[in-house]
């Protein structure tokens, strides 16, 4: 490949130290929004909610069986 020639030369000093600044910024990036209960948090929760209406359908048609009864 064929050089190219720019405006500016580079200079290197003959003598004393060689300074380099490397400055840090900040990069801005989107916020990640985490949620507040995890997926299997939910599920479990679903479950056992639907657990309990079932104990409680099960509780109150004993209850009406026994009412029936006597």
């Amino acid at each position: 490949m064929a050089e190219v020639k720019s405006m500016f030369r580079e200079v290197l000093p003959k003598q004393g130290p060689l300074f380099v600044e490397d400055i840090t910024t900040m990069v801005l990036c989107k916020p990640k929004l985490l949620p507040l209960k995890s997926l299997t948090l939910e599920k479990l929760e679903k479950m056992h909610q639907a657990a309990q209406n079932t104990i409680r359908q099960q509780e109150m048609a004993e209850k009406d069986q026994r009412q029936i009864t006597h």
